[in-house]
């Protein structure tokens, strides 16, 4: 239940929940309409603040270019690839798809080949709440990994997790009964400050490798130097915008969560 509710409450925190709630409140306090039209407003504000370009490309920053990408040439004891960029294979599939944060998986198997490391631990397990899967991340991951010839025995399996804290909390136990001392975690870049916060608690420092960037720095330099018709259309609201800022609050969300509960 706790899983549950800490997925579910924050959904009213994000745009488009906090949006809805905010038109909810309108409609019900209509004959008021001083409160109605307050409501109102704020959620145009909210929709226009969240959905322009300018600020979901800065706010996503804060996150993605906290770690540099992996210094070429890096070598470690094993390299931890964190679950989410795939899709169990349930009809009409014919296999495990790869979806938006597949570059984890990808850069997974690119470390692997480049000798970075002589073992991979992938890590994620189910949640069952969200649906019946015949297979969990962590063992998706591994299909696909032997599908592209990386043999079994040099993965190690983590599929009980059901969040980042407990990627972490597993994950680090299996490194220390396997003796690892040196860790390269694979992860979106997102979320590569919660998850590395995550392990260093655990007493598993790690060499970060984030993947998975939505803002490079030419974006940036786009973004920063707009023409006059570019800087118009990127203040109007687009739903990959509020998807970006809902992404990145629901990092700083799980941080603040995990200060506030005293994991961190």
């Amino acid at each position: 239940m706790s899983i549950f509710l800490s997925k579910f409450l924050p959904l009213f925190l994000y745009p488009a929940g906090l949006v809805t709630l905010l038109i909810l409140l309108t409609l019900v306090f209509w004959k008021k309409r001083r409160a109605a039209f307050t409501f109102l407003v704020l959620a145009f504000f909210i929709l226009l603040l969240a959905g322009n370009k300018y600020v979901a490309t800065a706010f996503a920053r804060t996150l993605e270019w906290r770690y540099p990408p992996l210094a070429e040439n890096t070598t470690a004891d094993v390299i931890v690839v964190l679950g989410g960029g795939t899709e169990p294979a349930i009809e009409p599939r014919a296999m495990v798809e790869l979806n938006a944060a597949a570059d984890r998986v990808l850069y997974g198997i690119k470390l692997y080949q480049e000798k970075a490391a002589p073992m991979l631990l992938l890590s994620g397990g189910d949640i069952d709440f969200i649906g019946d899967s015949p297979s969990t991340p962590a063992d998706d991951m591994a299909t696909l990994m032997e599908m592209l010839g990386i043999p079994r025995e040099k993965m190690i399996i983590q599929n009980a997790s059901l969040n980042t804290q407990q990627d972490a909390e597993f994950s680090c136990e299996l490194i220390k009964k396997n003796g690892f001392k040196k860790v390269i975690l694979v992860t979106s870049a997102f979320h590569m400050p919660r998850s590395v916060a995550l392990f260093e608690k655990q007493g598993c420092p790690v060499v970060p490798a984030p993947v998975d960037f939505s803002i490079t720095q030419l974006s940036w330099d786009n973004l920063t130097h707009p023409t006059t018709a570019e800087f118009i259309l990127d203040l109007l609201p687009s739903y990959s915008h509020i998807s970006t800022v809902t992404k990145t609050l629901k990092e700083y969300f799980g941080i603040w969560y995990y200060k506030l509960s005293g994991v961190l």
